[in-house]
This record gives C-alpha cells, structure tokens and sequence, in this order.
C-alpha cells in the first residue's frame, strides 16, 4: 500500500546529539566575576512614608456643636417671652428671635449667656474661668454654625487624617482656649461664642506645619501662597462689626505655635532608612528631626507657655488691653460710613405693680406692660429690654 524506502537506516539518525565546547578564557572569567562580586542588594520595601488615619473626631464635633445649637433653642424659647419671634408657627418653641435683635437667627443674648458665653464680668469677678473653653462650642445663629461647621469639615477632617485625632483635638481645643483668652482681654463689653478661634487654629497649625517640614513637600510656593491668601481673607472679614477678630486672631496665633510642637513630621531620609531593609544604607544613621525643627519646637513651647501664664494673670486682675494699646480696637473693627463699631448700650425704667411689670426704653420711649413672675431673674428683664429698646 505505501511506499518504502530502499536505503538502509542509519543507526542513530533520530537522535541528534550538538555538543559545544565553551572557551576556556570565558570561563577563567565568568568564574573569577562570581567569586569576587557581591550579590546585589534588595530594593526598599514598598511603603507609605507617613500612615493615614480615619477621621471621627472632628465629625463628632460637628455634631456636638449642632446638638448644642438645638438644645439652646429649646431652652431659649422664644414665643414664651416674645411676641415677635421668625417662624414661631412653624418652630414652635424653636423659634429665633427677631431679626433686630439677632440678624443671624438664633437665640437671644441672655440665653446664650446662661449657656456659657464668655462674659469678662463674670470670669473677673466670679471667677467663671470655663466660659474660655465653653463659649467656643456655643454658636450665636443658624448662619454662624453652618459656616462654622463646614469650615471644619473642610479643614479638619484632612488634618485629622494626616495626623490622627489627638493632635488635632487637642490643637483645636487649646486654639479655642487661646481665642477666648485673647478676646476677653480686648472685648469687654460684650458676650462672645462661637468655634471661629479653633478653626483658626487649625489654620495657624496648617501655615506652620508647612513651614517645620518644608524639605517634605512639592510645589512649597504655592501650596504657601494658597494657605497664606486664604488665612488674609479670613482675617480680613474679622474687621467687620458683630464679629470677634481677636479670637480669630488669638486662635491663630495659638495654633500657628502649637503646628510646631504637635504637627512635627520626620524627615524623609529617616523614614526611608527605618523602612528599608537591615544593611541597605550602610552604617550611616539620620536624625529623626532636623535642628530647625528642634529649635523651632522649643521657642514654640516656650512662647505658648509664658503667653497662656501671663495672659490668665492679666485677666483674672481684670487688666483692660484697650489700655495699653489703644489702636488695638481696630484690629477688630473698622468704623466706616456703613457702621458703628460700638455696640449701642440699651437703658429701660421698670416699674411694679403686684404682678405688673412697667417697662419703658429710654432709647427710643417705647413703653410695655408685661405680667411679671417675681421669680424671673435679672436677665429675664435684660432680655425683655432689649427687645423693646430693638
């Protein structure tokens, strides 16, 4: 059926055998390259040279502070003790109070005053020194929380990831502390709230943590000039009437110091070698922190520790800052054609009949009869002035 082939096979045709003889110079010199070279070292394990944190503590201070704010428009109940309250029908006893008396919609000045607003009389004399740190939860107004809040999300929750929820609660409290110290020693003749000088804080701490670890960062220039513009702006609607520039200022100035102490990084270097393996980079050891950011740590220290001191002694003597330095009021407020710096102080005469209250604004000579409660307090009264005198 097919065809076979006449020749006879060759023994060993289907097995090729190909035998080469390597040159006995190249393996003199293959053999003298392995024995002399060392084999080379691993890279750097892979890592990340700074570990990111989950934030929830500046979420919770967000909630703080808007629980606060409705607890004391619970408690400030606005229909009971006015009859011109924004949204009483709908509200009910969460109803703000008219918009003359509070343009921001909030509660009254009293309220917030037995609530804990820092009041200078009263850390004088009575010695109340917890309004310094419970005035900075305490907002005056629907508007002032909501750009409060948003601000320290936007800010905070970043700075909470970079360096974890201990640094940045304790920059943002003792921010608020410093606000308030600096505040009461220049604004004596009216409450303060509000969390604007640990938001300032933070601020002051992102300016200076910038500054400490500048060898860390790309684009330094304008990452700086970003910060630093947006820093002026703030500052520069503190000059505007109704707002407490000298605890944003305070604030700032509290947390620009504490970014050198709390918000420290290592340098890069340092980092690299502890990641890498043993041997890696030799014998050779880095400072974990570079001398500046020693020095810088120290002064910071040192400034923060005198001023905070020196600061309670001065306002615990009921030391005036005005007096010392009198152009100090415009860092402030400005004064121009469009408003007054000076809060308009509000006198009533009050007259009693059994359970009559006779009120009379000298301001503007309105005059109300009011059924009074001999157990209302004085504030009752303030507050009742105020809305005639309004």
């Amino acid at each position: 059926m097919g065809r076979v082939s006449d020749s006879p096979p060759v023994e060993g045709e289907d097995k090729l055998q190909i035998k080469v003889h390597p040159c006995r110079d190249d393996d003199k010199h293959h053999h003298h390259h392995r024995s002399t070279t060392s084999p080379p070292r691993p890279p750097p394990q892979m890592y990340q040279p700074f570990k990111k944190h989950f934030s929830w503590l500046v979420p919770l201070f967000v909630v703080i502070n808007v629980a606060l704010f409705i607890i004391v428009m619970y408690l400030n109940d606005c229909p009971k003790r006015s009859n011109n309250c924004v949204g009483a029908d709908v509200l009910g006893r969460f109803a703000f109070q008219s918009l003359k008396e509070n343009p921001l919609l909030g509660p009254s000045g009293p309220t917030l005053q037995s609530m804990g607003a820092l009041e200078v009389k009263k850390v004088v004399e009575q010695h109340e020194v917890w309004r310094l740190i419970s005035c900075t939860w305490l907002h005056a107004g629907v508007f002032h929380v909501l750009a409060n809040m948003l601000s320290l999300l936007f800010v905070g929750i970043r700075l909470e990831q970079e360096f974890g929820f201990l640094r940045i609660g304790l920059l943002y409290t003792i921010s608020g502390v410093g606000g308030s110290l600096l505040s009461a020693l220049f604004i004596r003749t009216t409450i303060s709230v509000g969390a604007s000088g640990a938001l300032f804080g933070l601020l002051g701490g992102m300016l200076s943590e910038l500054l400490t670890n500048w060898t860390i960062y790309a684009n330094k220039l304008a990452a700086l000039l970003t910060l630093v513009l947006i820093i002026a702006i703030n500052l520069a609607v503190g000059i505007l009437p109704h707002v407490d520039n000298f605890a944003h200022l305070g604030g700032f100035g509290t947390g620009f110091l504490l970014g050198f102490v709390f918000l420290i990084r290592p340098q890069y270097a340092w980092v690299r070698q502890r990641n890498s393996p043993p041997g890696y980079y030799g014998n050779s050891s880095k400072p974990k922190y570079k001398i500046y950011q020693r020095v810088l740590l120290v002064i910071s220290l040192v400034i923060l520790v005198a001023g905070f001191v020196s600061g309670m002694v001065l306002l615990l003597r009921g030391v005036d800052g005005n007096d010392h330095c009198p152009w100090c009021h415009y860092l402030s407020c400005v004064p121009t054609p469009l408003w007054k710096c000076k809060p308009e102080q509000v006198y009533c005469e009050s007259s009693t009949i059994h359970n009559q209250l006779d009120l009379k604004c000298l301001s503007n000579g309105k005059s109300k009869v009011y059924t009074f409660d001999a157990t209302n307090s004085t504030t009752s009264l303030e507050q009742l002035c105020s809305q005639l005198c309004s």
